[in-house]
């Protein structure tokens, strides 16, 4: 049973770097309670048929011409980073579909934002909330700042727009950390929909994973919110 406490939702800032860069920026946020299990059957009978669907659309030339991965490569130009060497993980795993590569299963919340990926092609972050400190910054990274990116060690993240908190940066639309990853201990969980594209298709992504979070992690103690 999980212990009575008084929930509430990190604070999300964009930071003045990267509106000046990026006005029409808008983050969507969820905080939730949710149940981590290894093997989610339904969820994964879910992701073989969005991997169907997306290897059958697209050529692998025409996955960077979709319309929320374009935005989010201006992105990141804008911010300084080239979106050909430090790909987009929503492009990346939108590649490895097309390319008839196998997915990697991880758990049913991690897999869960795989899905939201593929469906959207939203740049989506997802973390332990527990191991995050204070309020959370949407930034740029700034030179030689240690990061380690989950399945791809040290990574560069200077003029990356990263998240972080009070100890360091952890997040990334190109990749998450081992810092504040979902593990089979994560019970309070934080995704951000990073909005490059604008307001609409970010609330649209925000109410599909809600909708999945309660259908495939059974998520509880949801709370939302639209940053800008």
């Amino acid at each position: 049973m999980k212990e009575n406490r008084i929930l509430v939702m990190k604070e999300v800032i964009i930071s003045e770097a990267i509106k000046n860069r990026l006005p029409d920026l808008v983050l969507g946020c969820i905080e939730c309670d949710v149940t981590i299990l290894e093997e989610n059957p339904e969820l994964w009978q879910e992701i073989e048929s969005a991997c169907k669907i997306v290897a059958g659309s697209a050529e692998l030339a025409e996955v960077g011409t979709h319309p929320a991965i374009s935005a989010s490569r201006k992105g990141y130009r804008l911010c300084g980073k080239d979106p050909a060497r430090y790909r987009l993980s929503s492009e990346a795993l939108m590649r490895r579909v097309v390319k008839g590569n196998q997915l990697y299963k991880i758990n049913n919340v991690v897999d869960l934002l795989n899905l939201v990926s593929l469906k959207t092609g939203m740049s989506i972050g997802g973390y332990d909330a527990d191991k995050i400190q204070d309020h959370v910054i949407f930034d740029i990274g700034a030179r030689d700042q240690p990061y380690e990116a989950i399945g791809r060690g040290e990574l560069n993240i200077e003029f990356l727009p990263v998240f972080r908190d009070a100890v360091s940066p952890f997040g990334s639309p190109t990749s998450d950390s081992v810092r504040t990853s979902v593990t089979g201990f994560t019970s309070r969980f934080l995704m951000i929909v990073v909005g490059f594209s604008g307001e609409k298709s970010t609330i649209e992504t925000v109410d599909l994973s809600v909708r999945l979070l309660k259908q495939f992690a059974s998520a509880t103690n949801i709370e939302t919110v639209l940053v800008k």
